[in-house]
């Protein structure tokens, strides 16, 4: 298995892991990650520096700015791992405890 070293970009806290996926600098965040936070709960960058503390607000403004200058790419992903949760979810089927109670509910 070889090791791709990772790749500094031009945003000063962000660079491209050995798989070519931006990460922040100094950290296992990827910046896909940060903005689906961002999305989730409509957090600013001082709210998202509140719920990350070792983040700085260089590092999630640098992150912001990659995602809005790579939009479409990133958007992508989202979307590839919105799906791949929904399909998870899909396939899990009802818990045994779900399966419990939908049973006390609508005995058969």
């Amino acid at each position: 298995m070889s090791t791709t070293p990772e790749t500094m970009t031009t945003y000063e806290h962000v660079q491209l892991d050995s798989k070519g996926v931006p990460v922040i600098v100094g950290t296992t965040m990827k910046v896909v990650e940060l903005v689906m936070a961002q999305m989730a709960y409509g957090w600013s960058p001082e709210e998202l520096h509140f719920q990350h503390p070792y983040l700085t607000l260089g590092q999630i403004h640098s992150a912001l700015a990659y995602y809005w200058d790579h939009k479409e790419e990133l958007d992508a992903d989202i979307e590839r791992r919105r799906q791949y949760a929904e399909d998870e979810r899909r396939n899990a089927g009802l818990s045994p405890l779900a399966g419990k109670l939908h049973k006390q509910k609508f005995p058969s």
